[in-house]
């Protein structure tokens, strides 16, 4: 595979990107040009509901918006474990029939899968997957460097996250949105983030303002939707 600064060169600077999509077609253009991969699935996640939406699809052919793609990741070993593990994932064979339900969207030839879970720190928040992939070049080494790119885009999007929304919420608003929407109490939250509950309620309690939500659950869900979270 490429470097991970080669990647990282590519993407130079997220004002670079016109907008959000634009960035996530290059993003899996640059996966399928540096790994052995012919195709590539982008999906977002949200542990509220464990549950996988489909963004992009992309190969050699082309790309096409991939939105009837919907699924409790649970129902899916290989990619519930790498959510939680935070690590690249790959099953052939009797593993894949294993792993990968009859109903899954996503079909293949060859009876390959593999996933990429897209992070930052302990928050992930997408991932991508192929069916099209050249077995015999896939190492413990290559997953590796599969799971460092995930984290390299995780950064890469968060940063192009961030810049978007941050005439709307504060960097501390956007932090407790994210921890909401991975569970955490108010107490939880202050006491990761050293802050106090009533501070913590205070940055709650603007961030819903500035979306117009009606509460805590809107507002996840209206970040969510916007790809924000």
């Amino acid at each position: 595979m490429s470097n991970l600064y080669t990647i990282q060169k590519r993407f130079d600077t997220v004002q670079n990107y016109s907008n959000h999509e634009e960035l996530l077609i290059h993003i899996l253009q640059v996966y399928l040009d540096s790994f052995p991969i012919k195709d590539a699935y982008l999906l977002r996640y949200s542990p509220i509901g464990f549950v996988a939406e489909g963004i992009i699809f992309l190969n050699e052919e082309g790309g096409s918006h991939i939105g009837e793609i919907r699924e409790e990741i649970r129902s899916f070993p290989i990619i519930y474990s790498a959510i939680v593990e935070k690590k690249a994932k790959f099953c052939t064979g009797m593993d894949y029939l294993k792993n990968i339900s009859i109903k899954y969207s996503i079909s293949s030839q060859n009876n390959a899968f593999l996933i990429v879970p897209i992070f930052i720190g302990h928050y992930v928040f997408g991932y991508i997957c192929s069916t099209q992939i050249d077995m015999d070049k896939i190492t413990e080494k290559l997953l590796d460097d599969f799971t460092a790119f995930g984290n390299v885009i995780g950064q890469l999007i968060i940063q192009a996250r961030d810049h978007k929304k941050g005439s709307i919420l504060s960097k501390r608003e956007l932090e407790v949105m994210r921890q909401i929407a991975l569970g955490d109490s108010t107490k939880e939250m202050a006491d990761f983030m050293n802050l106090s509950e009533l501070t913590i309620n205070q940055y709650v309690k603007s961030a819903i303002k500035k979306l117009q939500a009606k509460n805590r659950t809107h507002a996840i869900s209206i970040l969510y939707q916007e790809g924000v979270i």
